[in-house]
């Protein structure tokens, strides 16, 4: 299977939110509290495209969008930003898809941020060794303000090595 990884565009909004809600279906996270209920959840194209928050999708070659990940800044902490709405279809886990598309985050986020932060639920497993393998460290708290109270597990991962 051939996958481009590329910025996002207008007519991927629906595309997204539909494998954002489905992955939040099959975790119990369509509820309060999590990204089931952020208000821009369709609008990512206009959402992100700004240097300091962007967003990508992974298409295969008949056009189809197989999932997306994006970062943008962490309210509440200066220098640092969010691992944003990484979710990929269930037949595209385990390709190197979301591999792909952590290291486009991660090397664009670096030009702008210190630390990136992420938060995931505690029986998304495959999801948290998925973090710890491509180098973020699990943390005890949260961090910033995200709104996503329902979230009970969280990691960071230092972007540049000036900084601690």
């Amino acid at each position: 299977m051939t996958v481009t990884i590329r910025e996002i565009k207008e007519q991927d909004n629906a595309a997204v939110e539909a494998i954002i809600r489905s992955c939040l279906k099959e975790y119990g996270g369509d509820r309060e509290g999590t990204a089931w209920c952020d208000p821009d959840l369709g609008r990512f194209s206009e959402i992100y495209g700004e240097p300091e928050m962007r967003y990508w999708v992974a298409e295969d070659e008949s056009g189809r969008i197989l999932g997306g990940a994006g970062f943008g800044p962490l309210p509440g902490e200066e220098g640092v930003c969010e691992l944003q709405k990484m979710y990929t279809l269930p037949e595209a886990r385990g390709t190197g898809i979301a591999h792909r598309l952590v290291e486009t985050v991660v090397q664009h986020a670096a030009d702008h941020y210190a630390l990136c932060y992420l938060e995931t639920f505690g029986n998304m497993t495959r999801a948290q060794n998925f973090y710890r393998k491509h180098g973020f460290e699990q943390k005890d708290q949260p961090m910033g303000s995200t709104g996503h109270i329902s979230c009970d597990v969280f990691f960071t991962k230092r972007l540049r090595k000036d900084t601690q």
